[in-house]
C-alpha cells in the first residue's frame, strides 16, 4: 500500500496538471474561471477527489456538470502525463473554503464596526 506522502505528492501532481489541462486543452465554457484548490488522493489510489472553487457560487451545480462530462477526457489526460500502474477514478467536490472565508472575514468587519460605536 503506498504511503500517505506518496497519496500527497500525487494530488498535488494531479492538482498541478489538471488545472492546466483545464487552461490549454478544454473547451467547455462550463468549467472557464474554475480553480482547482486541491486534490485528495485516497491511500488505495482508487479515487482522487478534486476540489475546485469559482468566482460566482452560483456556478457550482454548472461546473459539476461540466467536470462529470469531460472526466472521461480528463482522467486519460492525466494518465498520459502521470505515471501510475492504475489511474484512480476522479471525483469532483466544491470546495467551500473560500466562500467560508468572506462570510468570517464580514463577521469580523461587523464586530469591528460595532466595537468602534460602542466607544
Amino acid at each position: 500500500m503506498p504511503s500517505e506522502a506518496r497519496a500527497r505528492r500525487v494530488g498535488d501532481r494531479i492538482r498541478g496538471e489538471i488545472s492546466e489541462i483545464l487552461r490549454r486543452e478544454v473547451d467547455d465554457p462550463r468549467l472557464k474561471m474554475v480553480t482547482v484548490t486541491g486534490v485528495v488522493v485516497d491511500r488505495e489510489f482508487g479515487y482522487a477527489t478534486v476540489y475546485f472553487t469559482t468566482i460566482e457560487s452560483d456556478r457550482k451545480q454548472e461546473v459539476l456538470a461540466g467536470f462529470k462530462h469531460a472526466s472521461g477526457f480528463l482522467r486519460s489526460a492525466l494518465a498520459a502525463r502521470i505515471p501510475l500502474r492504475s489511474f484512480p477514478r476522479l471525483r469532483f467536490r466544491h470546495d467551500p473554503s473560500l466562500e467560508e472565508g468572506d462570510r468570517i472575514e464580514t463577521l469580523l468587519t461587523q464586530i469591528k464596526r460595532k466595537e468602534g460605536h460602542g466607544r
